[in-house]
């Protein structure tokens, strides 16, 4: 995702993502560059949205030759204001999560490059572990493995994870997350980490949860579901089937806030996948295909209120209707 970053505003994006559109037509002229300009230069946001922009544009729809007017003028101006340190400033204001953001478009996310098995955008990836278990990967997720004498572990650094584990007394099971270490009791689960927080569902069997700071525990059943943070527990609910049917390459939604479903849409396809604040928290519910991004926006249009705004093929929001 990369989704719409959340150091920035969503109106600064859309912004810039159309002043990008215009800036790349064959007749933009020096009024239309001057205007850009000005807008540019009225506050770091600008600059940093743009900055944004660029990167999924350029990777996405890449600038022509130097026979390319408006191009050229965009790499010259560029290269002179972001080779100062007012860009330097500008790309803090970017912030961590939209460099994240960019490298994920190239695969996988930065702190995945080096795991032991990751998957990249719309990738999803179904390993059998050394002990006889079985282990999915949703697109963007990354883990480790460690299978010793004593335990196996699997480390999650990001993303999203189905497991079904081998019966083996000798070695419990556990699956780490930046949040806590959970020690599967012989089941079925997913495990979902997404910033500071990690969603746990079980479909079979039960799952023992210890957070990582405050060392809090409890066992999910199957049927329940669980989001923790390194303090400490929510609250259980009733287990979700979104947890494992994007192995199916469907996303089940049952009341989920469209936010969420348009963040897991956002590893399933390329290029900006952004929503306006209004939108956010609508319910969804219906099934959702994985494998075709755009077919599942179409049905997000027809299903609620809401409009699919399509600026090109790699950059698309969701608005009010």
């Amino acid at each position: 995702m990369p989704q719409q970053p959340h150091t920035l505003s969503h109106a600064s994006l859309e912004q810039a993502a159309h002043w990008y559109v215009q800036l790349q037509d064959e007749h933009a002229d020096a009024q239309l560059r001057t205007q850009w300009q000005r807008w540019l230069d009225q506050h770091s946001d600008h600059q940093a949205a743009w900055l944004y922009v660029q990167r999924v544009g350029q990777r996405f729809a890449p600038l022509q030759g130097p026979g390319n007017s408006a191009g050229r003028v965009l790499r010259e101006q560029d290269e002179r204001r972001f080779s100062r340190r007012s860009g330097l400033k500008s790309l803090l204001v970017l912030g961590a999560s939209s460099l994240l953001g960019w490298h994920a478009w190239r695969g996988a996310p930065l702190s995945g490059w080096s795991a032991d098995l990751a998957t990249g955008i719309a990738e999803t990836r179904e390993t059998r572990l050394d002990d006889g278990s079985q282990l999915w990967l949703g697109a963007q997720s990354a883990v480790d493995l460690d299978f010793s004498l004593l335990a196996r572990v699997v480390h999650l650094r990001f993303g999203e994870i189905l497991v079904e584990t081998a019966h083996d007394t000798r070695r419990p099971f556990f699956v780490d997350t930046a949040q806590g270490r959970m020690q599967a009791l012989g089941t079925r689960f997913s495990v979902f980490q997404q910033g500071d927080t990690t969603q746990l569902n079980v479909y079979a069997g039960a799952v023992e949860v210890c957070t990582a700071l405050s060392a809090e525990r409890c066992v999910i059943q199957a049927g329940e579901q669980l989001s923790f943070g390194v303090r400490g527990l929510g609250v259980k609910t009733a287990a979700s089937s979104a947890g494992e049917s994007w192995i199916h390459q469907r996303l089940n939604a049952e009341g989920m806030p469209l936010v969420q479903l348009l963040q897991t849409l956002g590893r399933y396809r390329h290029g900006h996948l952004g929503w306006h604040p209004a939108v956010a928290q609508l319910s969804v519910m219906g099934t959702f295909p994985l494998n075709d991004t755009d077919r599942a926006l179409a049905l997000l249009q027809a299903a609620l209120p809401v409009r699919v705004q399509q600026l090109t093929p790699w950059w698309v929001t969701v608005e009010p209707a």
